[in-house]
């Protein structure tokens, strides 16, 4: 979930200082050393035989400009037994495993370029202090050769190949210049130069083509989901008819859902696959009967509850479905959607009220939870083998229980028990801890890729679409595990430590699964510092809200800004708000916050010219706060801002994490003139049932999409296009973010896009530099006094 009030994406070079290295001690630079330090991984023996080989090359000729054998065989025994060593202490490095931070193996690429500098800066001088021409040039060329061959290898550490190119070429040009020949000596310094430029601009574009390549990976995952909305979201599975009302292009998971082959199924009537044997006897349920005839009719029907025999077992469905015409108004069949019922009309069979047991969910509770691991601990230890603890903790839950009462959110959690005890088999044991927080133990584990492995099944089966008391629901799961006995021999430090991990997942935004590793209990230190300094520094005033412009598609005239919030704080410095607002939101610290950002930039807007408007994000946590619209009420009445100036943003999890009350509170905010914006449209899940919702004014297009269209691609300028006709159609506007070229600006407008923020436009700025645009000049006199 992208939380509020973040900067957009930006894709610009990694300044050379921190491709080096070189930037402040306590800077985050991410995945960046993983990145460039990936291509080193299978290389060791190329760098082994290259260094052999030079080393051979230049021995063979030092030998013919008549040098002392000693003094050749010392170098090149040492040459050799350094190459031997360095290869040795490379090939145990984890080079671009994304788990290592990459800093150890970083520094040690820096200290063996130093290393390999020195020894390969010798050779210049086994002559004496004036070596002969002939002897420095053809020392420098097997150095050329050996710093042109580590560019290529070692390309993306910059750093290293500097640290091993400077001196080298330095102690040619120093023996060229002994050797009486200035102007060769400056060719080799200036040539060490040149290779040096070009190994940061080579690393450069080896980690923006890397990062282009993680960006091109979530962009096509985006469109598949996109393009599986219904499958996989709206409804459990889609059907089609021809104009006889017999089933065509019969999906798999309907096929599924009826019990036979998609093969099997093409070209049976839907009635047929409906009524199972009573097809034969004509003897229909009513249901059916009367979507039958809403067929014939060519009608439209939604929401229709019908009776279904599924392999002589009956089943509950809900379909709705349309006609289908072609572009000369032809009858072609219908299309629809369904999804099986049967848990909403079925009674809950009572469920025995055990002590080990969970009352609601019927699955084992803590106590039968911790004797289980226990035993499975005991096995562990006696038979040398592993067993691993689950913790699952419900994503977006809390927001049903608000919205919805606890009586739905009760039902939820049996779904999502049902859906948990179907995943287990023999040697797996789930069960409730309480609340929304569920637990696995798994015997007698091979590896942790089992765990993992479960962890990511269980993620995918609690993920898909609920259906509660007519409500469709949406929840999460985050899942984090720790290994027995490794990561603990009691009951009490397993348990723990898997909590350690399942904090990590929700810590990464939910719905991914954490392994436990030791550094997670300083990170939970570090959490609870943030925490407490968060927590005053409203009373400190450090927060600042800067300010990026959003201008108008077709002649660039400003008409708004978006507040961005920014914190920094005495002890932590600058925080970023994708670190901060998730722990503001957890702690329920957000509504304070989001009031403070609500206030200070409606009484700022005041201070710009009249027909500029001010856009704020707001989470889906503060829109469960029942007081958040007398808070914006009185946010206008106190600056005086007129509402029609103030545009509140939401992203799409504000439906995903709602049972209705947000949307009713966005009805009322609309209803006092206030505009309405859903970003990030087309990241999530898209659904058009938002759009139906709630009267938005305005789409965002994500910036992922911006960049797909102004490369060519035709996914995005596919979204973008149907994003556009879709709020023309809708009678809305669609603001485009994170243009920063010519060639992004040029293709929006050619899309259709009515206005544009990004940095071509302007960075965010603070209100001070917001105020600046609307000076008008200097008079020429004053100027010049």
């Amino acid at each position: 979930m992208k939380s509020l009030l973040t900067d957009p994406v930006v894709t610009d070079n990694i300044p050379a200082r921190t491709l080096l290295g070189l930037g402040p001690q306590d800077e985050d630079v991410g995945d960046l050393r993983q990145l460039q330090l990936a291509p080193l991984r299978g290389k060791g023996g190329l760098r082994l035989w290259m260094g052999v080989g030079m080393a051979l090359v230049a021995a063979f000729t030092m030998v013919g400009s008549g040098m002392a054998w000693p003094l050749i065989s010392g170098w090149l025994a040492g040459t050799m037994g350094f190459s031997l060593w360095s290869y040795r202490a490379f090939a145990k490095q984890p080079f671009g495993d994304l788990k290592s931070s990459g800093v150890a193996e970083y520094a040690l690429c820096n200290r063996h370029a130093v290393y390999s500098a020195v020894v390969w800066s010798t050779p210049f001088w086994l002559q004496g202090l004036a070596p002969t021409l002939e002897h420095a040039l053809s020392m420098w060329a097997v150095a050329l050769l050996m710093m042109l061959t580590l560019a290529i290898v070692a390309h993306s550490i910059p750093r290293a190949c500097i640290l091993f190119i400077a001196p080298v070429s330095l102690s040619a040009g120093a023996a060229l210049l002994a050797a009486n020949a200035p102007s060769l000596a400056g060719v080799a310094v200036a040539a060490g130069f040149l290779l040096s430029l070009f190994c940061i601009r080579f690393a450069q574009a080896h980690v923006r083509f890397r990062r282009a390549e993680e960006t091109l990976h979530e962009k096509t995952e985006t469109v598949s989901l996109l393009l599986r909305e219904f499958e996989e979201t709206s409804a459990d599975w889609l059907w089609q008819t021809d104009n006889n009302r017999r089933l065509v292009h019969v999906s798999p998971r309907l096929a599924y859902a009826l019990g036979d082959t998609a093969e099997a199924l093409e070209g049976v009537p839907l009635l047929q696959a409906l009524s199972g044997d009573a097809w034969a006897a004509g003897n229909f349920a009513k249901a059916l009967h009367d979507m039958a005839e809403r067929m014939k009719r060519r009608e439209s029907f939604s929401n229709l509850i019908v009776p279904v025999t599924i392999g002589g077992k009956p089943r509950w469905w809900e379909l709705s479905a349309s006609p289908r015409l072609d572009e000369g108004g032809k009858f072609l069949g219908f299309r629809g959607v369904g999804s099986d019922v049967t848990e909403q009309h079925a009674t809950a069979e009572q469920i025995a009220k055990m002590a080990r047991f969970d009352n609601l969910t019927g699955l084992p509770n803590r106590l039968s939870l911790h004797e289980d691991l226990a035993r499975a601990l005991t096995h562990a230890v006696a038979a040398k083998t592993r067993c691993a603890m689950l913790m699952i903790d419900l994503d977006r839950f809390k927001a049903v229980n608000d919205t919805l009462g606890h009586p739905v959110g009760d039902k939820l959690l049996a779904q999502v028990a049902a859906r948990l005890k179907g995943l287990m088999e023999r040697g797996m044991t789930c069960g409730r801890l309480g609340g929304d927080e569920f637990a696995v133990v798994l015997h007698n584990v091979p590896s942790a890729k089992e765990a993992e492995d479960l962890a990511t099944r269980i993620i995918a089966a609690i993920s898909r679409p609920y259906v509660v008391d007519n409500h469709q629901l949406f929840v999460g799961a985050s899942v984090g595990y720790a290994i027995g006995p490794t990561d603990g021999a009691t009951v009490e430090t397993l348990t723990r430590n898997a909590d350690l991990a399942l904090y990590k997942s929700k810590d990464k935004g939910g719905n991914v699964v954490a392994a436990y590793v030791a550094s997670l209990h300083a990170q939970a230190e570090e959490r609870r510092v943030m925490e407490q300094e968060l927590r005053g520094a409203l009373e400190r005033r450090e927060f600042e809200l800067y300010y990026q412009p959003v201008v108008t598609a077709a002649d660039g005239t400003l008409n708004g800004f978006e507040a961005l919030i920014r914190w920094n704080n005495q002890k932590l410095g600058n925080v970023s708000p994708g670190r901060f607002i998730p722990l503001a939101e957890d702690s329920r610290l957000i509504s304070p916050i989001g009031e403070w950002v609500l206030r200070t930039a409606c009484a700022e807007a005041m201070r710009w010219p009249s027909n500029l408007k001010v856009a704020i994000n707001v989470s889906a946590e503060q829109l469960t706060d029942p007081a958040f619209a007398s808070v914006v009420v009185s946010a206008l009445a106190q600056s005086g801002l007129p509402p029609q100036r103030l545009e509140i943003e939401v992203t799409e999890s504000v439906f995903l994490r709602d049972g209705g009350g947000a949307a009713q509170l966005l009805d009322q905010l609309i209803g006092l003139g206030i505009r309405l914006s859903l970003d990030d449209f087309g990241t999530g899940y898209s659904s058009l049932g938002y759009l139906r919702k709630t009267q938005f004014s305005t789409i965002k297009v994500d910036r992922s999409f911006v960049v797909g269209a102004a490369k060519g691609s035709i996914e995005s300028i596919a979204i973008i296009r149907a994003v556009v006709a879709l709020a023309d159609s809708l009678g809305m506007s669609t603001t485009a973010e994170g243009a920063e070229t010519e060639v992004e600006v040029d293709t929006l407008r050619a899309l259709g896009c009515n206005n544009i923020q990004g940095y071509y436009y302007g960075r965010p700025m603070p209100a001070s530099d917001v105020l600046t645009l609307f000076r008008p000049p200097e008079p020429m006199s004053t100027a010049a006094a």
